[in-house]
């Protein structure tokens, strides 16, 4: 392994702010982050870092220290920081046109459409802008599909979900979180829900019955930690879903786009979800990008009129999004996640016993369990960050690990010296 990477300062700058900067901007962290506590809802708990610079897999900080990004915005920044080639499309497009609203046409949106459905093998492609619209989304499209065209009761739709979900923070979706913090005190919660174990097979299909619209599932649970389900168990849902005829919805954000070395992780086990539901790395880390794909049958239940987005599909967003999908269409990204999967898995695996518990890796994506009695997730991230890198909890003491998939194996070498480092503190 390669020496581990310190967070050092460059060597300071002789005028005041940083260039960019607006006259009497704050250029030290101290001052940022009282900006940000004083003025900013507290509704994150970031580490004492303050970034404004990144390519590639490194980011540097408002004082000139480099830090080896190992989030990747929640596997948004898959192609990492600043890729020239998608920069350099949002660029051409910014001196075009950036928006149109829905209510008329725009050049990038039918080259866009065409390809991500290509990509996903479905016919039909509705663009959001998050994450979470994109689950919304999935949710409205499978009740309306449930009434138009199974025919079911009248608001009686329900949709079966799984516990240690995350699929984002609107009212809707923390109405079927299990997370106490996420949902407490937002009630009245919306109906329509039914929670089940994660990777209970039996306890999906107790709670299918003929009001059943959907079944809803992370492939991988990212927020719970990296949670692997169980082998088998997404063909199984997949056999369930069609025999009960329920929608299968796949809620890729985190998991799809090459993240575990495949385009999508329903691909592991050869799985075609109904509902692909996307964002994240759709965007290449530049402009928030989701969207859902399905085929005609189920997405013509949306009519004009029924659902949409003033932002959604816009020139800018298709214009990045279709760059994207070109950069994923070579396969070459999926590749170099399953590289770097082995290689971050040839490197973790040897600290099981050493501060670790337990490591689930899938591409470039792993969930590292800490032994409790050592430190917390957080606290071992605060360690990893004095020696350059960042990483997040997920919780308790447990720490998530994404870097971009243009990281080198050299990077990798930082991270997991960082790791060893940390724990043996």
């Amino acid at each position: 392994m390669a020496a581990t990477h310190t967070a050092t300062p460059a060597t300071p700058a002789t005028s005041g702010a940083p260039e960019g900067t607006s006259v009497g901007a704050p250029s030290t962290s101290t001052e940022h982050i009282a900006l940000v506590e004083q003025y900013a809802a507290h509704n994150y708990h970031p580490l004492p870092v303050v970034l404004a610079h990144g390519e590639g897999a490194w980011v540097t900080d408002v004082e000139g220290r480099r830090f080896l990004d190992c989030l990747a915005g929640y596997s948004a920044l898959n192609f990492g920081h600043n890729h020239p080639r998608l920069v350099a499309r949002a660029k051409a497009q910014l001196d075009r046109l950036t928006l149109t609203s829905r209510a008329f046409h725009s050049d990038q949106l039918g080259p866009f459409v065409r390809d991500l459905a290509a990509l996903t093998g479905k016919e039909s492609i509705l663009p959001m802008n998050t994450g979470a619209e994109a689950v919304e989304t999935a949710v409205k499209v499978a009740r309306r599909w449930g009434y138009d065209v199974k025919g079911v009761r009248p608001d009686g739709a329900n949709i079966v979900t799984m516990e240690g979900n995350f699929h984002g923070r609107t009212t809707t979706v923390v109405s079927f979180s299990t997370d106490d913090e996420a949902r407490r005190a937002y009630g009245p919660y919306t109906p329509g829900f039914r929670v089940v174990p994660y990777g209970d097979i039996e306890a999906i299909a107790a709670a299918v019955d003929e009001d059943t619209v959907a079944v809803l599932l992370e492939p991988i649970q990212g927020e719970g930690g990296v949670l692997l389900p169980p082998d088998g168990f997404l063909r199984r849902v997949r056999e369930l879903c069609t025999r009960e005829r329920v929608l299968l919805i796949a809620d890729e954000v985190q998991s799809g786009l090459a993240r575990t070395g495949l385009t999508f992780a329903c691909d592991h086990e050869e799985v075609v979800p109904d509902i692909y539901v996307m964002g994240k790395a759709l965007g290449g880390g530049i402009l928030p990008v989701s969207a859902i794909a399905a085929d005609r049958d189920i997405m013509d239940v949306i009519v004009p009129g029924s659902h949409g987005s003033t932002f959604g599909g816009n020139p800018l967003s298709a214009a990045i999004g279709a760059e994207v999908v070109a950069m994923l269409s070579t396969g070459e990204y999926q590749e170099r996640s399953r590289e770097l999967g082995d290689y971050m898995r040839a490197g973790l695996e040897p600290l099981l016993g050493k501060g670790l518990v337990a490591a689930r890796i899938r591409g470039a994506w792993a969930g590292l369990d800490i032994d409790p009695e050592r430190m917390t997730g957080y606290e071992l991230c605060s360690r990893m960050a004095l020696r350059g890198v960042l990483a997040k909890d997920a919780h308790g003491s447990t720490i998530r690990l994404a870097p971009p998939l243009v990281a080198s194996v050299e990077d990798i070498d930082v991270m997991v010296e960082a790791i060893e480092d940390s724990l043996s503190v």
